[in-house]
C-alpha cells in the first residue's frame, strides 16, 4: 500500500511538537519511523551540547539488526558526524538529503572527488565502513541554526528494496521537524529541571528557616519537624479512612506550613519565650501576637493561602475560643486545624523547663477529649488512628 508522506508528516509533527520529554520524543519518532516504513532497524543519534559530542539515544528493530550497545559516543571526528558536519562535505548529501549505502561507490569515484585531495574519498570509506558496522543502508541528517543536531540511521527494508527518493525527503522532513521539536523539548527539560533545583533548594531554605526559631527557643529543639512530620501523617490517615480529599499541591503546602507554624516567634523577647512560670495576662498577648507575625515575616515568600493560613490560625479553636481571629468550626482552614492538633499533641509530650513531658497515651486521651471542643473531631479522629498504629 502507497504511504501518504505528506499526510504521515504532517501528524508526526503535529504529534511531536506537544511532547516535552526529549527521551520520550525520540523513542516514538524511531518507533514509528521502524512501524510505518517496513525497516528492520532505525536509531537517532543526538548531539548532547553538555558533553559536546554525539549520543546514540534508542535503537529499535528486530534483535541481531539493532545496534551494539558499546556503539554509544561519535565525537565530532567520527566519520559519520564529520560527514555531516563540515561544511565542505555536506555537498554529498545535496542530491538525496542523505548518505545511501548504495551511492557511496559512486561517490568515492566521482570525478569531482578525487581531484579535490581534500580526503573525501578516504572519509568516505570510513563512513561506508561504519555504516556496515551500525547496520545501517542509510544515514539522513538535521540541523537546528545550521549545526548537526540529529542523524537519522536507517537499516534495511523488510522487503529488501531500496530507499526511493520520495521516502529519503520523507525521512529528511521527518528529521529536520524531529530536530525542531527534540530542541524544543530539550529545553522544556532543562527548564524543568532548573525549576526543580530552585524547588528543591527554596525546601532546604524552608528547612533552615524553620528551624532558626529553635536556636532562640532552647526548649523547642525538633518540635518544628515532629510538628510537621505529625501533620503530613494526620493528613494522609484523613485521606485512608476517606474524611478528607487533599488537591495534588496540599500536602507540601502543609510541609512548608508545618516547618514555619512558629516562625513568628522570632519576634517574641527570649524572656517569655524561655520564661519558667505561667504568663502574666501582657505576656501572653505578646507571645500571641506570633501567629500574625509568621505571615509577615514569609510574606516575601509569596507562599500558598495553605501556608499562610496553616502559620496564621493553627491557635484557633474549634468551639471559637482560639486566636488571633476567634474561627469556629469549619471556618478554620483544614491545614491550621491539622496543624494544631500536631502541635498541641508535641507541647503536651515534650518537656519544659517547669514540667516534665506527658506519656503519649495521657497526651492523646487528651485530644480525644477535647475533640470538637478545641480540636476538629475529623482531624482529632486521624490523629487517634495513626496514634493506634504506633506511627508517632
Amino acid at each position: 500500500m502507497k504511504i501518504d508522506y505528506k499526510k504521515e508528516l504532517e501528524t508526526a509533527s503535529k504529534g511531536m511538537i506537544m511532547i516535552h520529554d526529549p527521551k520520550l520524543l525520540i523513542k516514538l519518532i524511531v518507533r514509528m519511523i521502524v512501524r510505518k516504513l517496513g525497516l528492520r532497524h532505525a536509531a537517532m543519534i543526538l548531539f548532547d551540547p553538555n558533553e559536546d559530542a554525539y549520543f546514540l539515544d534508542i535503537s529499535r528493530g528486530e534483535t541481531g539488526h539493532k545496534i551494539p550497545s558499546g556503539f554509544t559516543r561519535f565525537d565530532k571526528k567520527s566519520p559519520i558526524i564529520k560527514v555531516f558536519r563540515e561544511k565542505e562535505f555536506k555537498c554529498l548529501t545535496l542530491d538525496r538529503s542523505a548518505l545511501v549505502s548504495q551511492d557511496i561507490h559512486r561517490l568515492i569515484w566521482k570525478e569531482s572527488v578525487i581531484e579535490n585531495g581534500n580526503g573525501t574519498k578516504d572519509l568516505l570509506h570510513k563512513v561506508e565502513k561504519q555504516m556496515q558496522t551500525l547496520n545501517s543502508v542509510a544515514c539522513v541528517p538535521a540541523y537546528y541554526h545550521g549545526d548537526l543536531l540529529v542523524v537519522l540511521l536507517l537499516g534495511e527494508k523488510f522487503d529488501e528494496t531500496s530507499f526511493e527518493q520520495d521516502e529519503l525527503d520523507f525521512f529528511s522532513a521527518l528529521a529536520s521537524d524531529a530536530a525542531m521539536a527534540i530542541r524544543n523539548a530539550q529545553l522544556f527539560d532543562s527548564l524543568k529541571k532548573e525549576a526543580d533545583r530552585n524547588h528543591e533548594l527554596f525546601i532546604q531554605t524552608i528547612v533552615v528557616l524553620g528551624s532558626t526559631i529553635e536556636a532562640k527557643d532552647a526548649y523547642t529543639h525538633g518540635h518544628t519537624a515532629r510538628v510537621t512530620k505529625y501533620a503530613v501523617d494526620i493528613a494522609h490517615q484523613m485521606v485512608v479512612n476517606g474524611s478528607a480529599e487533599f488537591e495534588k499541591g496540599f500536602f507540601e503546602n502543609l510541609y512548608i506550613a508545618g516547618l514555619l507554624h512558629d516562625i513568628g516567634k522570632i519576634g517574641v523577647p527570649e524572656v517569655i519565650l524561655n520564661k519558667r512560670g505561667k504568663l502574666t495576662n501582657d505576656e501572653y498577648i505578646i507571645m500571641k501576637q506570633h501567629t500574625i507575625k509568621g505571615v509577615e515575616i514569609v510574606k516575601p515568600l509569596s507562599l500558598p493561602k495553605e501556608c499562610l493560613d496553616g502559620i496564621k490560625y493553627h491557635h484557633e479553636s474549634f468551639d471559637g475560643a482560639g486566636y488571633p481571629e476567634a474561627l469556629q468550626g469549619a471556618g478554620i482552614p483544614i491545614s491550621a486545624a491539622i496543624i494544631s492538633v500536631a502541635d498541641t499533641f508535641d507541647a503536651m509530650t515534650s518537656d519544659r523547663p517547669y514540667r516534665k513531658g506527658l506519656k503519649k497515651e495521657i497526651a492523646m486521651e487528651e485530644i480525644e477529649n477535647k475533640s470538637g471542643t478545641q480540636f476538629n473531631p475529623i482531624v482529632a479522629q486521624a490523629m487517634k488512628e495513626i496514634f493506634e498504629k504506633g506511627t508517632i
